[in-house]
């Protein structure tokens, strides 16, 4: 089990980094988080509590992208994958979804999403682009959510 922690936050930094650095993440990297994180919740919750979560969360994903999409096409009036947000972003939400129980999920989702904010206004002024690599800072914030709880009781994020 240390092998597979220690492979999440491997990927984590290499996405981070994909992110800050270039804006571009290999799209396997995030095949490979969501598998590392779907083992890791399959290994803490019972096979039914596994596959309900994910579609409890994968349907929560559905509700925000629609409303995202529907808000960027009526109020924005921008291209949504090519200026508003990014497939890395969805496929990292993804990994979150089929990485934790729909109340961890969710708690992670608004956290790591107030955390990118905060950091973007922080440091947007010495950024290269205008927009926010946001799968890069949700993986800083994962990381460090995952460090914090492997050292006090490594089966906390599961049993929300």
């Amino acid at each position: 089990m240390l092998l597979i922690k220690i492979c999440i936050l491997c990927t984590l930094g290499v996405i981070t980094y994909q992110d800050l650095k270039d804006r571009e993440v290999y799209g396997f990297i995030f095949l490979v988080l969501i598998g590392l994180l779907g083992f890791l919740h399959y290994q803490n919750t019972t096979q039914f509590n596994f596959l309900y979560a994910i579609l409890m969360n994968i349907g929560v994903l559905i509700v925000i992208m629609g409303l995202l999409y529907l808000y960027t096409l009526i109020q924005l009036k921008r291209s949504f994958f090519e200026e508003v947000f990014g497939w890395g972003d969805l496929l990292f939400f993804l990994a979150l979804a089929i990485g934790f129980p729909t109340a961890t999920f969710i708690i992670l989702l608004v956290f790591s999403l107030l955390f990118s904010v905060l950091v973007w206004l922080m440091l947007k002024n010495k950024a290269n682009y205008d927009t926010v690599p946001l799968a890069g800072y949700m993986a800083v914030f994962l990381g460090m959510i995952f460090l914090i709880n492997w050292m006090m009781n490594p089966l906390t994020l599961y049993l929300i």
